[in-house]
């Protein structure tokens, strides 16, 4: 169904395939009609849903390209409008030539997102199978383009219409005893409104935990190593990245800049974080290095403090731990290779070797169980951070009209509430300043 917003039906055009050189490059037309572009171009129209062979020419005839030409008729296509797909050879130049052939025969460039963006206008996708486009494309392990593609297919959405409509049947019987205020308790406890009002909340619930997965795929988690000098920081990220990511020394204070690198953990995207030794020192760089790796403490979600296991925490360690804001946070007692002990975990304390990698294993378990991680299932669906929070106050809505059952207005519109925090998911009821956001971070061409 299309959406009653407004919006240009000029024709766009943009390079569909990633920059650079490539095999097949591919330049998108979408628009009321692109019968002009077509004639320009090939001189004919193509049947459509059809492969057709064809040169591809300039304003004088001259072959720009030869390829595939594709046309898809309105609204069995991508954005719902008439599209034009040119399949030639993806070399920067060429594609170059064949857009600007598009733009001369009264096509704009493309904004970002904005193919996507008339997809969604149209009502071929939902804002949260829109956004799961983006989403496919950026996935950084299999796990999480899974999901998304879950996502794209409706997976999430179908879970967030089911929540809209058990509301929305709430709703109208509460709605609907309004006008009896003499009976309108009686009636909604035979009705059995409260029961319906928890199992909806029950389903919303599992959502918001399936949601948190997802958007634990989608942004990761971000782990950074802190302690004094010399205790391993640098070798547990090399250990953990697999490779030689930073510069290990026996000189203390040889890190004296944040080292970044992304990892993989069963799927779940890691951002480690390797930051100079915590002490005090007059050295000017080396105070600048801890200047910033607190600042990298304040943007992280896991906080792993490492110790020598000869020693354990000490007073120094401490007060790095009182400095610590809010957050997961593991003591690592590294060096286990020296002690003879073996590898073990309890609570939030892992004891490890980063030389010799054993108990490693254990530290990758701990991470996952921080972050709330839990193997993903052929249900999980990628999630952002805008759905949790939607969630989470359609959860609170629920919550506050549990406590006003006994006046029904005010039962009758947190339940309002409810069903509109969870309609901004899908887009049914969203704020144009928020689409302009969403679809400006896709790349042009999609």
């Amino acid at each position: 169904m299309t959406r009653a917003i407004q919006f240009s039906a000029a024709a766009i055009a943009a390079i569909a395939t990633a920059p650079g050189r490539g095999g097949v490059g591919v330049v998108r037309v979408s628009g009321a009609d692109i019968t002009p572009f077509a004639m320009g171009l090939l001189g004919r129209l193509p049947t459509a849903r059809q492969a057709t062979f064809a040169r591809f020419r300039a304003a004088d005839g001259a072959t720009l390209d030869e390829g595939i030409a594709l046309y898809f008729a309105a609204p069995h296509s991508f954005t719902g409008e008439q599209v034009l797909e040119l399949q030639g050879h993806g070399g920067p130049a060429v594609l170059n030539l064949i857009l600007q052939r598009c733009l001369e025969l009264g096509a704009r460039l493309a904004e970002p997102g904005e193919f996507t963006q008339r997809a969604y206008l149209n009502g071929k996708l939902d804002l949260a199978q829109a956004e799961a486009v983006a989403d496919l494309i950026d996935a950084a392990s299999n796990e999480a383009a899974r999901s998304a593609a879950r996502s794209l297919a409706g997976a999430f959405s179908a879970r967030v219409a089911e929540l809209v409509e058990g509301l929305t049947r709430l709703r109208m019987l509460v709605e609907a005893t309004l006008d009896f205020p003499e009976e309108e308790i009686d009636f909604l406890r035979d009705a059995d409104a409260f029961g319906r009002l928890d199992a909806i909340d029950g389903k919303l619930q599992a959502v918001r935990a399936q949601a948190k997965q997802g958007a634990l795929l989608r942004e990761g988690l971000t782990v950074v190593l802190i302690g004094q000098p010399n205790v391993g920081k640098s070798s547990l990220l090399n250990r953990l990245a697999g490779f030689e990511a930073a510069i290990v020394t026996e000189i203390a204070g040889t890190t004296r800049d944040t080292v970044r690198e992304a990892i993989q953990i069963r799927g779940v995207p890691l951002h480690i974080i390797d930051t100079a030794g915590l002490r005090d020192t007059d050295d000017p760089v080396e105070q600048l290095g801890i200047a910033r790796t607190w600042a990298a403490v304040e943007k992280a979600d896991v906080a792993l403090l490492l110790v020598d296991a000869a020693h354990g925490p000490g007073d120094r360690e401490g007060v790095i731990l009182q400095r610590l804001p809010q957050m997961a946070r593991l003591t690592i007692h590294n060096k286990i290779d020296v002690t003879s002990e073996a590898p073990r975990a309890a609570g939030d304390e892992v004891w490890l070797s980063a030389k010799t990698g054993a108990g490693v294993d254990l530290l990758r378990d701990k991470l996952l169980e921080s972050a709330g991680w839990q193997a993903a299932g052929e249900g999980t669906f990628i999630a952002r951070a805008r759905h949790l929070e939607a969630l989470g106050r359609a959860a609170g809505h629920l919550a506050a009209a549990r406590g006003a059952a006994s006046q029904l207005e005010l039962f009758a519109e947190e339940l309002r509430l409810a069903q509109a925090a969870l309609s901004e998911i899908t887009g049914e009821f969203t704020a144009d300043d928020l689409l302009d956001e969403i679809f400006g971070k896709f790349c042009i061409g999609k």
